[in-house]
């Protein structure tokens, strides 16, 4: 059975205002009012308020901690646009039916059912394959991994349905799933094409441990592309279920682009990227960065004249839902131009851009 899991809107109204140096600017034509219905994201809502969605936790008036834990909200609910001290704020009114709900559940299945009404923060499908696969590994991680050994013939390709066998699997046990993945390429960092920042992997799909044992007996669940022999394997965890709203950066983040997803070197809109920095360089959750088109040498006239370069243009906003100690997952929004692999994507706590 296949489990949905969006990532959750959540909004929560605070008393400490975020701090821009500039003002808010409301959207053309914001409304003031607006009933949530299905299918709407935060990222939409927040464009029919602010012509900066970003800003969001600021028109909320929303303190750090309640941009890390903020409550859900629901199809049916409504936002108001008001006055607050003269500038303007948004208030939530609830929709009881559906954030209460009708049946008697038990605490676990009630969470699992708000969380499948709640609304996204950005479009799921775009990222659900990114949640839990590991996409990205150092090498050492990679070349460590157990792996598939053989089958039970002479078959150099496996898929859904077939037995496996690997090795390396010490602490497996009987029912665990496990992730099939391969290496795809090696990703260099743009800032340095000496320095190797990891393996870039192929999500292959699932399987299940049958037989525990020096080497371990496996049938392939799932299947998205093909198994091969050397095929690794990392037991499959949990997918996150994940609350944030947009946001910018609370240091200044100057990252490039290392890799793209879809097979395709030029990405737009909706397209999952991966960048050079992450939580240990101040990117959380919901961080919104912005990507630029690198500027263009200008000709020149004479050998003895300097080199100089048109300024870079800003080409969408990056919004961050995956992140790790050096490395980061966002999503491209809005982009007016096609993204690939070096391009620049920065972000500080004042841009209004």
């Amino acid at each position: 059975m296949m489990r949905k899991q969006i990532i959750s809107l959540l909004l929560s109204l605070g008393s400490v205002a975020v701090v821009h140096a500039d003002t808010l600017q409301l959207a053309k034509d914001a409304p003031d009012r607006y009933v949530v219905v299905k299918g709407d994201t935060l990222w939409d809502i927040s464009g029919r308020f602010l012509k900066q969605p970003w800003r969001w936790p600021e028109i909320w008036q929303m303190n750090k901690a309640e941009i890390k834990n903020p409550h859900w909200i629901y199809p049916g609910d409504v936002i108001l646009l008001e006055k607050c001290d003269g500038k303007p704020c948004l208030r939530l009114l609830k929709n009881q039916k559906a954030s209460s709900g009708t049946a008697k559940l038990s605490p676990k299945a009630r969470i699992e059912q708000l969380n499948g009404m709640a609304i996204p923060s950005i479009p799921a499908a775009a990222i659900d394959p990114f949640l839990d696969k590991p996409l990205l590994m150092t090498e050492a991680e990679y070349q460590s991994a157990p792996r598939v050994g053989a089958g039970p013939d002479n078959r150099v390709i496996f898929g859904e349905g077939d037995m496996i066998y690997a090795v390396d699997m010490p602490t497996a046990q009987q029912g665990e799933v496990f992730q099939l993945f391969l290496k795809r390429n090696t990703v260099l960092d743009p800032d340095n094409k000496e320095k190797k920042i990891g393996v870039e992997t192929h999500y292959l799909g699932d399987a299940v441990v049958t037989k525990e044992g020096e080497v371990t007996v496996l049938r392939v669940s799932r299947s998205v592309r093909e198994i091969p022999p050397g095929a690794r394997l990392v037991k499959a965890p949990e997918k996150p279920f994940v609350n944030y709203v947009p946001h910018l950066p609370l240091q200044p983040i100057d990252s490039k682009v290392l890799a793209s997803y879809g097979g395709e070197r030029y990405v737009g809109s909706l397209s999952t990227v991966v960048l050079n920095r992450g939580e240990n360089d101040g990117i959380d959750l919901g961080t919104v960065l912005f990507a630029y088109k690198p500027g263009k040498l200008i000709k020149k006239e004479s050998k003895d004249e300097a080199d100089r370069l048109t300024p870079p243009l800003r080409n969408g906003s990056v919004f961050v839902y995956r992140v790790f100690p050096t490395i980061s997952y966002g999503l491209v929004m809005d982009s007016t131009d096609a993204v690939t692999y070096g391009d620049v994507v920065k972000g500080e706590p004042t841009t209004a851009e």
